[in-house]
Order: C-alpha cells, then sequence, then structure tokens
C-alpha cells in the first residue's frame, strides 16, 4: 500500500470515529425518546394536540422544534415512532425536517457564529421552516403508499398490543436502536469516504465557485451534503467561507440539517428510496432558490450597510 492510500485510509479512520462518535449519543437520545413515546403516548394524543385543520396543523408542527429541540440524528427515530402512534405523516415530516434549524441551540450559534447577528440567524430560521411546511402540505396531498415503507405502516397496530410498562419501553428503544443504528453507521462510513476522496474545501475550485452565486449556493449544498455536520455546529463553518456571499452560507445551513450524507440512510427506515429522491430534489431547489431571494432582495433591505459581517472570534 502506498503512502498516499495510507494517509487516506488514515483520514478515512479518522473521520468516521469523529462523525460515529458525534452523532451516536443523539441517535441513542433519539431511539430511548421514541421508545418511551411509543409506549406510553395515547394513541389519540395528537388529535386532541393538533388542529382538525391539515394544513393548519402542518405549519404548527413546523414550529414544534422550539419546543421539542433535537439534531438531525435523533430527530428520525423519534418521527418513525410518532408516525406509528397516530401523527399525520405530513405533520411529521414538517417537524423532521424543520426541528434540527428551530432547534435553540442552533439558532443561538448561529447568531454567535455571525458576531450577533440576528439578521441571519432569522433568515436561516424562516427558510428552513418556509421549505418544511411547503414540502409537508406537497406530501399531504399524496397517498402513504408512494412515500411511507411498509414496515413502518404494519407495525402500527401490533405496537399498541404492547403494555405500557418501562420494560416494553426499553425494548422499543432497542429495537429502534438496531435499526436505526444499521442505517446511521452506513451513512457514516459513506461520508467519511466522500470527505477524505471527493471533496476538499481549501481547494481553488471552491474558490472560484464563490464569484458566482447561483454555482455557490449548489457548490455549498453539495459541501453540507458530503461534511454532514452536526445543526448545532455548522454555523461557524459557514461563517469561515469568506469569499462567499451570503446565499450560499445560508443554502449551506439550511440544506445540511434537512439532506446529508449519513440522512439519506437514516431516512431510509421510514421512506421509500424514490420519495428520498424526491424530498433530495425539492430540498435542493426550494434552498438554492431562496437563498438567492434572501441574498437579493431580504438581506440587503436589513443591513443596508453592511456587505459582509465579520467572523465572531
Amino acid at each position: 500500500m502506498t503512502q498516499e492510500r495510507q494517509e487516506q485510509l488514515a483520514d478515512g479512520s479518522y473521520e468516521f470515529l469523529a462523525i460515529f462518535l458525534e452523532g451516536l449519543p443523539f441517535i441513542f437520545l433519539g431511539t430511548l425518546v421514541s421508545g418511551f413515546l411509543g409506549t406510553y403516548l395515547p394513541r389519540q394524543a395528537f388529535d386532541k394536540i393538533l388542529p382538525e385543520n391539515k394544513s393548519l396543523a402542518i405549519f404548527i408542527s413546523g414550529l414544534l422544534g422550539a419546543v421539542f429541540p433535537v439534531c438531525e440524528c435523533a430527530v428520525v427515530p423519534v418521527i418513525r415512532r410518532l408516525i406509528k402512534n397516530g401523527l399525520p405523516v405530513s405533520c411529521a415530516l414538517a417537524y423532521m425536517l424543520a426541528a434540527p434549524i428551530f432547534n435553540p441551540v442552533t439558532a443561538i450559534s448561529t447568531y454567535k457564529a455571525f458576531n450577533n447577528s440576528s439578521e441571519i440567524a432569522i433568515s436561516r430560521l424562516a427558510m428552513g421552516y418556509m421549505i418544511a411546511v411547503f414540502i409537508a402540505l406537497i406530501v399531504a396531498r399524496m397517498a402513504h403508499s408512494f412515500f411511507l415503507k411498509e414496515s413502518v405502516k404494519a407495525e402500527e397496530e401490533y405496537e399498541h398490543r404492547h403494555p405500557r410498562n418501562l420494560n416494553a419501553a426499553l425494548n422499543n428503544s432497542l429495537r429502534d436502536l438496531m435499526d436505526v443504528g444499521l442505517y446511521f453507521c452506513i451513512g457514516v462510513v459513506l461520508t467519511a469516504i466522500l470527505k477524505t476522496t471527493v471533496i476538499d474545501p481549501t481547494d481553488d475550485f471552491w474558490k472560484d465557485l464563490a464569484k458566482n452565486s447561483i454555482l455557490g449556493s449548489i457548490g455549498m449544498m453539495c459541501l453540507a451534503f458530503v461534511l454532514s455536520l452536526c445543526s448545532t455546529s455548522d454555523a461557524f463553518i459557514a461563517a469561515n467561507f469568506h469569499n462567499f456571499k451570503y446565499g450560499p452560507k445560508l443554502a449551506f445551513m439550511v440544506f445540511g440539517p434537512m439532506m446529508d450524507a449519513k440522512l439519506v440512510f437514516l431516512y431510509s427506515t421510514v421512506f421509500k428510496w424514490k420519495f428520498i429522491l424526491f424530498l433530495f430534489v425539492a430540498i435542493f431547489i426550494l434552498t438554492g432558490a431562496l437563498s438567492l431571494i434572501f441574498e437579493t432582495k431580504i438581506l440587503p433591505a436589513w443591513m443596508p450597510q453592511q456587505t459582509e459581517i465579520p467572523l465572531a472570534q
């Protein structure tokens, strides 16, 4: 084995451990929460909490991340169990996509990363919410057979024949951890390979992309997909791309928490692959379009005197 290959293998192993150890606590927490929800949450609980109007219920679900904050790794097993417990899939999708961005820790980290800029933090929250709600409204008009895996639907009645006790809750959590953990590991391996062999953010190619906001947004979304960063810390990475304008940076911070390499495999525990592809394309297009609108129309109106926010030290 050549020296270069050995270095790539070492870098890949390091990246795998870094991403795995960062995400594992949240996967564990998410499956623990999902197991207890599946055991103790009453079957008709969401009928009482959410309004009867489907559209209004989706709008409210998109805001639940501020009340029940989770990161992108933890939210998938949670919504998987919530769907089995009767939460409408469209509402679960709105919560799943928006929660990692509406997480209060994410909002604060974005605010601090861009030198206490409330404009950037609010823009990120607004973009994430708009995309999550828009996609959920579309999904509300689709048949479940198009996007929901049969295993998720088939277990619904079986889940409620279990006794409501601690042993059942822990068994549900363990089963979710085994199901989701396998796909999480596959996603982490793929992410580590991509990060060490495909994309180098320091390359001149990325510096050239910064000159064009459209290409810059596309490049930054691809980078977010590969890097698979946690939503609570990715703002500090985005802020370090000094050559890029606001639009590509927002695209990086919004697309990543909704769709990255490891999330694709986590999503596959709930959704069919053709729907995941639809989700990828929809989020990619909406994020790119909104990032340009915010950069050219909204942010200049908020910050007419500033051309660039200095990075927080």
